[in-house]
């Protein structure tokens, strides 16, 4: 008995959407389904034109209006499904996993998008600007500068600028980075309008000139309440199943050997020179909101100096919460329990450490002062750990 043949054969369009085109090709001679090309879709049927052997081999394109019936009718499908099982849909998610699902959201926000969507999002930041330097509010996780490709700050300038000029054709308008702010680091980020603005930015910073101060949320109490940190900082390799580098702290004094006192020791030829202030503003919870004021530009010194010198490690530092291994910042029980999470969840806490203030001389006689708010990530911590800004308890 004669019968159809059935051609299989998958085509651009149909790849797409994960199926398989049938194509019926009836028989001339075959009783069984004379019907068949009668019932063939107005899609199938340009198919079948085209299909190897015709006059053109030309492939068919999906229209819109198939595309979206194709969607609507396995919506249908799914919800038909949600019906017949309702237990079968996801459990909703716990308040831990919320937890972690806001601080992700926080600490990726800006690191996978395109360039331009960056600058807009500088340009909507700009805190301060004249014809020498632009002040903006630096995101979270964007690296100020970046040299293997992956986008910073510094690539996206060309685009700043010109946005700031009112995106003209023919715009001479530049921006350049002069005082770092590290990857993870939020807050007020100074850049200037020329390379001798840079220059002159420099210097006034080697004469402490320019002042900047940060807010950050450690974990502990620093004891005393206020003071000055003045202890050399060195890079060292950490040995172990783990080798790495960090920054260290390369005292001037050592205890002596009776105990009573101190005794100067000679300063390390690579150390560098750092110097810290810093005030307690509130604490409560095991944690505190901590003012710093470095006149040093070491790297990570401000993070340095809370977790060795005090003890005080910034809340999220998981680099400088362990001195001997690479692991996520382990966190006090109490602590734990006011934030939300559990401590194997806690290598998604982000760095609580903002730039809160840049203050220097202008180009007239009137002083720049810049405040930068908080990053909601921050805010929402302090109010979890229930730490109260300087602000708030003027008005209490």
């Amino acid at each position: 008995m004669n019968s159809c043949r059935k051609i299989f054969r998958t085509s651009k369009w149909s790849s797409g959407l994960n199926t398989f085109l049938p194509l019926l090709k009836p028989c001339t001679n075959c009783r069984q389904c004379p019907e068949v090309a009668p019932c063939l879709s107005r899609g199938q049927a340009t198919a079948t034109e085209h299909a190897p052997g015709s006059d053109t081999e030309e492939k068919p394109r999906l229209r819109a209006i198939d595309l979206a019936r194709k969607i609507q009718q396995e919506k249908e499908k799914e919800k038909e499904k949600e019906k017949a099982n309702p237990h079968a849909t996801e459990a909703p998610m716990s308040a831990q996993q919320k937890r972690v699902m806001e601080l992700k959201r926080s600490s990726l926000q800006l690191q996978n998008v395109h360039p331009n969507v960056l600058a807009k999002y500088l340009h909507r930041g700009v805190l301060y600007q004249d014809k020498d330097v632009v002040v903006i509010n630096k995101p979270y996780g964007v690296p100020l500068r970046d040299d293997t490709g992956v986008m910073s700050i510094a690539s996206v300038l060309p685009v700043l600028s010109k946005m700031m000029d009112g995106m003209k054709i023919k715009s001479d308008s530049q921006l350049f980075p002069c005082l770092g702010l590290e990857k993870e680091a939020t807050g007020a980020l100074l850049l200037a309008r020329s390379e001798e603005a840079v220059e002159h930015i420099c210097n006034m910073q080697r004469n402490n000139d320019v002042q900047r101060k940060y807010w950050v949320i450690t974990v502990g109490v620093p004891v005393p309440s206020e003071g000055m940190i003045d202890i050399p900082i060195i890079e060292r390799e950490v040995t172990g199943p783990q080798p790495h580098y960090k920054m260290a702290l390369s005292p001037l004094f050592r205890m002596n050997d009776a105990g009573d006192g101190v005794t100067k020791v000679r300063s390390h030829r690579e150390a560098h020179s750092a110097a810290t202030k810093y005030r307690v503003l509130d604490s409560n919870s095991g944690c505190s909101l901590v003012e710093l004021q470095p006149f040093t530009g070491v790297k990570h010194q401000v993070r340095v100096h809370m977790a060795f010198a005090v003890s005080c490690p910034i809340l999220g530092d998981h680099k400088y919460s362990h001195w001997s291994k690479l692991a996520p910042q382990k966190l006090p029980e109490r602590v734990l329990g006011k934030l939300g999470l559990e401590q194997s969840k806690t290598r998604y806490v982000p760095l609580h450490l903002h730039a809160r203030q840049l203050i220097m001389p202008g180009a007239s006689e009137a002083e720049i002062n810049v405040s930068c708010p908080l990053p909601k990530y921050f805010t929402q911590t302090l109010k979890r750990l229930h730490l109260t800004l300087p602000d708030e308890k003027e008005d209490k």
